[in-house]
C-alpha cells in the first residue's frame, strides 16, 4: 500500500492511503466518524486490482492537517478538500469524475458534492448515511430517530472531548460494539490503531467539530435544530448513478431515511443488508464489496 500527502490549493495537506496502478480509474474512499483511512482497507485490496483505490483522512483527522476552530468544517471547506482532491489526483485527466464511495459523515459530504458537483462523480456508492433531506425530515417531526440521533448532542457539547477521551477512549470504542451481533466491529490487533489516530493532537476535537458545525441536530426545547432548516430539495437532487447500501441493525439511523429517497436520486438502487449495523462495512466488507462490483459492472 502507497502512502502520501495530496497538497491541495487550498494550503491543506490530506493524507492519503492507496492501492492499483496510477493509470487506473480512479476510486475515492470517504471515511466517517469515528474512523480514519482504514476503514476502507478491505475495499482498497479488493478495488486496487482494477482501480486507482483511495482512501483519505478527512480534514481534521489522523494524519491530515487539522485547521483549528468550528468554522473549518462547515460543509463548504470540506466540499472543497473533495473537490480539490478529485482535481490533483486526475491533474494529468480530462475526464475528472471518478467512482466515489462514503460511509457515515463521509456519506453526508458525498451526497452534498454529488449534487453540487456532478461532473466529479461517474457513480456514487453510499453505505449509512442519510441523504440531507430525509435525515432533516427525520430529525425534526420522528420521535423515533430523534432519539436514536441523541447522542449527537453530546457529540456538540464542550464537555465532549473529555468525556470520549476518558478511559483510553472507552466511550468511543462502545459506539463499535453497537453490532448485530454486539461484538465490537474493530479486531484487537485494530483498536490500537484506532486509538492512535484519535490521540493525535488535536484529532478528537477536529472530529467533533463536524457534529458543531453541522445544522443537522436533534431538537431540544432551547433550540429548534435541524426543524429550523428550510431546505431546497432541487439543489440537493442526485443526478448520477447510485448505489445506497444499507444495513438494516443501524441502531443510529433508521431505515426510514430511505423512505422517499428516489424522489431525491432518480437513477437509485438500494441493497438491504438485514444482519448489518451502521458498521457494516467492517462487518460483511465481502458483500459491501460485491454489491458494489455488481453495482459498477451495470452500464
Amino acid at each position: 500500500m502507497e502512502h502520501f500527502y495530496a497538497e491541495l490549493p487550498s494550503g491543506i495537506k490530506l493524507h492519503c492511503a492507496a492501492e492499483g496502478a496510477a493509470d487506473a480509474p480512479l476510486m475515492l474512499f470517504i471515511h466517517g466518524f469515528p474512523e480514519f483511512w482504514y476503514a476502507w482497507k478491505s475495499q482498497l485490496e479488493e478495488f486496487g486490482k482494477d482501480h486507482r483505490a483511495v482512501a483519505f483522512d478527512l480534514r481534521g483527522h489522523n494524519l491530515s492537517d487539522k485547521p483549528e476552530g468550528v468554522d473549518a468544517y462547515r460543509v463548504k471547506p470540506l466540499l472543497q478538500d473533495l473537490r480539490q482532491l478529485i482535481e490533483h489526483l486526475q491533474a494529468d485527466r480530462a475526464d475528472k469524475s471518478c467512482i466515489l464511495v462514503a460511509h457515515d459523515w463521509g456519506g453526508a459530504i458525498a451526497w452534498t458534492f454529488a449534487a453540487a458537483y456532478p461532473q466529479y462523480v461517474k457513480k456514487l456508492v453510499i453505505i449509512n448515511a442519510p441523504h440531507t433531506v430525509p435525515f432533516a425530515r427525520a430529525l425534526a417531526s420522528d420521535p423515533v430517530q430523534q432519539e436514536a440521533s441523541h447522542y449527537m448532542l453530546l457529540l456538540r457539547h464542550p464537555k465532549a472531548e473529555r468525556v470520549l477521551e476518558a478511559n483510553d477512549y472507552e466511550r468511543l470504542l462502545k459506539m463499535f460494539s453497537r453490532t448485530a451481533d454486539g461484538h465490537c466491529a474493530l479486531s484487537d490487533e485494530e483498536i490500537p490503531l484506532y486509538r492512535a489516530a484519535w490521540s493525535q493532537p488535536g484529532a478528537l476535537s477536529c472530529a467533533l467539530n463536524l457534529y458543531r458545525a453541522s445544522p443537522l441536530y436533534p431538537p431540544t426545547p432551547e433550540d429548534p435544530g435541524a426543524a429550523a432548516l428550510k431546505l431546497d430539495p432541487v439543489a440537493l437532487t442526485v443526478r448520477v448513478p447510485t448505489l445506497v447500501i444499507w444495513g438494516e441493525a443501524d441502531t443510529a439511523l433508521g431505515i426510514v431515511l430511505l423512505d422517499g429517497l428516489e424522489e431525491l436520486v432518480p437513477d437509485l438502487r438500494i441493497e438491504r443488508i438485514p444482519e448489518g449495523s451502521h458498521w457494516v462495512i467492517h462487518e460483511q466488507p465481502q458483500k459491501v464489496s460485491a454489491a458494489i462490483r455488481e453495482f459498477l459492472a451495470e452500464d
